[in-house]
């Protein structure tokens, strides 16, 4: 039978042991950065940061059976920072109050790891390491940084940090559609994919810094990444071979990932799905290195990309009202045929989410979906989907620019269709 007692007691020594390794783990990081300060100019080394922990993860162990004492550790702890720091205050030359904050911080990460919280302890000690050691990047990152680029972290944080949070996370309007927190989402992908396009081509250069936004932006959204690309079009900061290269590599990152989700939630529509979905994948895949190529051939006599506003509000607002109309349309779909319909119902709902649409597939009873209509379930949301984007291309851009960025989504729309009947015979 196990003593509590003595589980209580390997927990107590398991959290102080924790809370020393977190403070050794900044104190590495804060001698190696103080290592060329004077003999006795440094406020706290390896030994100190290690110490302060080891004070916050005892005060955090004494807390529940005697608050005082634990009070008094870690004040006395907290109080020894503070003269520290009111000594290193007399040398203007050296003053700086980063490494007294983070000794407060990790007297408190011990007081986490002492009082049972281990993994934020963890999580806000590794965060402030790492913070902390890429100060000369951050720096630069920030000497580097217009008033523009400042305004737009500012209201993209605004955005993401500030409204996202506060949305609540439930349906409500007709057939209860909508659910505010992820139509925001809509706004926050593609006013965030817009702004990563931005900073990437300042730092890659416009060709990779386009396939850097594509491929990684691809992985959250696939259709924000081409209305960004279709925006950056329209307004002239992107040429239309660079913007097709990044859609289609965004459309072949995005059937890579359908191919990879079905394997694991939805198997049974496979390998048919996989056989189906790999022709669009290559098309897309070829259009990226078609228009690469076309890129390059063109590239003296291209004019020097422009780069203007890295934040747009308007069109992922946009998008976002289109996202609401198509979900009230799918859930009416959805009430007027119910389950004789559920191809065309997933269809619908995988306009602008293709996982959603896998994940609903593969949450439904088993042995409801099997076999040949398994596939045509899962591979209508994603053909609809890859429609969709031509779609948003065709309206951000205009048809005189959007119907090249479109063509190669519809092209491998084809060739997927041109496929099906061979595989669902």
């Amino acid at each position: 039978m196990t003593d509590p007692i003595a589980t209580a007691d390997l927990e107590s020594l398991t959290g102080v042991g924790l809370a020393l390794l977190l403070g050794l783990l900044v104190g590495v990081q804060r001698g190696w950065s103080l290592r060329n300060e004077a003999a006795g100019s440094r406020f706290a080394g390896v030994r100190t940061f290690a110490l302060f922990a080891l004070a916050g993860g005892i005060s955090g162990v004494t807390a529940a059976p005697n608050a005082a004492i634990a009070a008094i550790i870690a004040g006395a702890a907290a109080m020894l920072i503070l003269i520290g720091y009111a000594k290193a205050a007399h040398a203007p030359d050296l003053l700086s109050g980063t490494t007294s904050l983070a000794a407060l911080i990790t007297l408190g990460c011990g007081y986490l790891a002492g009082s049972g919280r281990g993994e934020m302890a963890t999580v806000v000690a590794v965060a402030m390491t790492m913070v902390l050691a890429l100060r000369t990047e951050l720096h630069r990152w920030v000497a580097g940084l217009s008033d523009v680029e400042v305004g737009a972290i500012t209201r993209f944080a605004l955005i993401a940090l500030a409204i996202l949070p506060l949305l609540p996370d439930e349906s409500f309007g007709p057939y209860g559609a909508w659910n505010p927190r992820q139509l925001w989402l809509v706004v926050v992908f593609v006013s965030g994919f817009s702004f990563l396009g931005y900073a990437a081509s300042k730092r890659f250069g416009a060709s990779r810094g386009t396939l850097v936004m594509a491929a990684t932006g691809a992985m959250v959204s696939s259709t924000a990444v081409t209305a960004t690309l279709a925006m950056r079009v329209r307004d002239g900061e992107e040429s239309e071979a660079m913007a097709l290269a990044g859609i289609g590599a965004a459309s072949a990152v995005m059937l890579i990932r359908a191919i990879i989700l079905t394997i694991v939630l939805a198997p049974a529509a496979m390998p048919a799905f996989g056989w189906i979905a790999a022709p669009a994948a290559l098309v897309s895949g070829g259009a990226m290195l078609w228009a690469l190529r076309s890129r390059r051939e063109a590239r003296a006599a291209d004019r020097p990309v422009e780069l203007k506003n890295p934040f747009r509000l308007a069109p992922a607002i946009g998008l976002m009202l289109l996202v609401m109309v198509l979900t009230v349309a799918a859930r009416w779909m959805m009430a007027l045929v119910g389950e004789r319909g559920l191809a065309l119902v997933i269809a619908l709902s995988g306009l602008a989410d293709v996982d959603s649409a896998i994940i609903t597939v593969g949450s439904l009873p088993q042995g409801l979906l099997e076999g040949k209509l398994a596939t045509i379930v899962i591979i209508a949301p994603v053909l609809a989907n890859t429609l969709f984007k031509g779609t948003v291309a065709l309206a951000i851009a205009g048809w005189g620019k959007g119907w090249k960025l479109a063509l190669p989504l519809v092209l491998s729309v084809a060739a997927s269709l041109a496929f099906m009947p061979i595989l669902l015979v």
